[in-house]
C-alpha cells in the first residue's frame, strides 16, 4: 500500500481541493501548515484525553473520598480547575509577549501538569484526611496556573500556524477523537466500578499524566516561525492596562458579554448529574455520564468544528439554542412528568444533548476569538478575555448557592435563562470569516 504524505493526510482532513491555499498566516508559515495540522492534531487529542481523565466532576472527588478528604475541600475543585487558569492570565500574556516563539511555553505547561499529577498520585499512597486534602488542592493550583499558560499559548501558536477556516476543524477532528477516547474511559469505569476496583482513579491518573507528556513531546515538533514581540513590557500595571480594550474594542467587548453568558452550558452540567444522582445515587451512573460526554463530543465536534470554519458566529447562536430548549425541556419533565426520570436513559440523553451543545459553544468561541485578531493583539485578547471570564465564572457559578431556595431543576431553567441571553447576544455578532 503507498504510503501517504503528510501534504495528503491534511487536504484529506481538511477535505478542500486547495487546502493549503493560506488566510492571515505569512509565506513562511504557509509552507509549513500540513505539518503543523497534523502534529497540532495528536497534540491537541492526546491533551483532551488528558483533561477527560483529570476530571474535577468524577476523578479528583472519587480519589479525595477514598483519602477520607473532608468534604468542604471538595467543593473547590471546580472553581480553582476553572478559574485558577483564567484569572492569572493577564499577568502571564504579558510574560508570552516577549517571546518571539511560543510554542515552548506550551510545552513546559503541558509537563508541569504531567508532573502535578504524578504528585497526586503520590499524595495518594502517602497521606490522609485533611492533609491529603491541602495538598491535592494545593497541586491543583499549580496545575491550573500551568494550563493558564497553555491557554494563551496555544491560541497564539494556532493564530499563526494555521490559516483561517481551518483552526475550527483542527479543534474539531481534535475533539471527536479525544470524545472516542473519553467514550472508551468510561465504559472502562462502569466496567471496573462493577468490580468494586478502587484501583481505577490511579490508573486514571497515571494514563492522564503520561498523556501530557506525549503530548508536550509533540507539541514541541511544530515548526513556529518568529512573530511580533512589539508593545512587551514588565510590570503588571501595565498588564492590568489591557484591560482599556474592553471599552475600547466594540466587538471584542460584546464578544466577551457573548461568552459569559455561554457559561450556563458548563454551569448547568453538574445539576443533570444531581439531578439524575438523586433518582440513583451509584458510581456507575456516573461513569455513564463520562462516556455520554465522550460520545457527544466524538459525534459532534467534527460538525462544529467544520460549521465554525464557515460561521462561528452562527454555531455560538446554534449551540446557545440548543443549551435554551435542552434546560427548558429538563425543567418541564422535572416538574411535571417526574416520573419519565425514573427511566435509566432519560437523563443521559438529556446530559448528551447538553454535552453537544457545549462542543458547539466551545469550539465556535474558540474559532471566533482567534479569527477575531491577529498578533499581539490576539494574545491581549485571549488574556482579557480568560482573565474578565475568570471572575464572572466564579460570581455565575455562586448561582448555585441558590440551590437551599431553588430547586435542581429551576436551577438549570435559571441557566437556560442565560442561554437564551447569550443566543441573542450572539446573534448580533459580527462576523469574523
Amino acid at each position: 500500500m503507498k504510503k501517504l504524505t503528510k501534504e495528503q493526510i491534511y487536504k484529506r482532513l481538511n477535505n478542500e481541493e486547495d487546502a493549503r491555499a493560506c488566510k492571515a498566516i505569512d509565506d513562511n508559515a504557509c509552507q509549513e501548515v500540513p505539518g503543523n495540522f497534523i502534529i497540532l492534531l495528536i497534540s491537541q487529542l492526546f491533551s483532551k484525553f488528558a483533561d477527560a481523565l483529570l476530571n474535577p466532576k468524577i476523578t479528583l472527588p472519587w480519589l479525595m473520598q477514598s483519602l477520607n478528604v473532608p468534604a468542604s475541600f471538595i467543593a473547590w475543585l471546580v472553581p480553582i480547575r476553572e478559574s485558577g487558569s483564567l484569572l492569572p492570565q493577564l499577568a502571564i500574556a504579558n510574560v508570552i509577549r516577549k517571546l518571539p516563539v511560543r510554542k515552548w511555553v506550551w510545552v513546559i505547561g503541558a509537563v508541569i501538569q504531567a508532573g502535578c499529577i504524578l504528585a497526586m498520585v503520590a499524595v495518594a499512597f502517602t497521606l490522609k484526611g485533611a492533609q491529603a486534602g491541602y495538598a491535592i488542592i494545593g497541586l491543583l493550583i499549580l496545575f491550573s496556573l500551568a494550563r493558564g499558560f497553555n491557554s494563551v499559548a496555544a491560541k497564539d501558536v494556532l493564530g499563526k500556524v494555521i490559516p483561517k477556516q481551518q483552526r475550527g476543524n483542527i479543534s474539531g477532528l481534535a475533539a471527536s477523537i479525544a470524545g472516542f477516547a473519553t467514550l472508551t474511559f468510561g465504559l472502562m469505569m462502569w466496567f471496573f466500578s462493577q468490580q468494586k476496583d478502587q484501583d481505577i482513579v490511579i490508573i486514571a491518573l497515571l494514563l492522564g499524566a503520561l498523556m501530557w507528556l506525549i503530548a508536550a513531546f509533540s507539541y514541541a515538533q511544530i515548526n513556529e516561525y518568529s512573530g511580533a514581540t512589539e508593545g512587551a513590557n514588565n510590570g503588571l500595571l501595565h498588564a492590568f492596562s489591557k484591560l482599556k480594550i474592553l471599552y475600547q474594542d466594540k466587538q471584542f467587548a460584546h464578544f466577551v458579554i457573548t461568552r459569559a453568558l455561554l457559561l450556563c452550558s458548563a454551569l448547568s452540567a453538574p445539576f443533570y448529574i444531581i439531578l439524575a444522582s438523586k433518582q440513583s445515587f451509584e458510581f456507575s451512573l456516573l461513569a455513564t455520564f463520562i462516556a455520554v460526554s465522550g460520545f457527544a463530543s466524538l459525534v459532534s465536534a467534527p460538525i462544529w468544528g467544520r460549521l465554525s470554519d464557515l460561521s462561528s458566529q452562527r454555531v455560538l447562536v446554534l449551540s446557545a439554542t440548543l443549551v435554551t430548549i435542552n434546560g427548558l425541556a429538563v425543567f418541564v419533565i422535572a416538574t411535571w412528568y417526574n416520573e419519565l426520570l425514573l427511566n435509566w436513559w432519560a437523563m443521559p440523553i438529556l446530559y448528551f444533548l447538553l454535552s453537544v451543545a457545549h462542543q458547539g459553544v466551545r469550539l465556535g468561541r474558540k474559532t471566533y476569538l482567534v479569527d477575531m485578531a491577529e498578533g499581539n493583539k490576539r494574545t491581549d485578547y485571549v488574556s482579557v478575555s480568560n482573565t474578565v471570564i475568570g471572575v464572572l465564572l466564579l460570581m455565575l457559578g455562586s448561582i448555585g448557592l441558590l440551590e437551599s431556595f431553588l430547586s435542581t431543576a429551576e436551577l438549570i431553567l435559571l441557566y437556560s435563562g442565560l442561554g437564551f441571553l447569550g443566543a441573542m447576544s450572539a446573534l448580533f455578532l459580527p462576523k469574523t470569516e
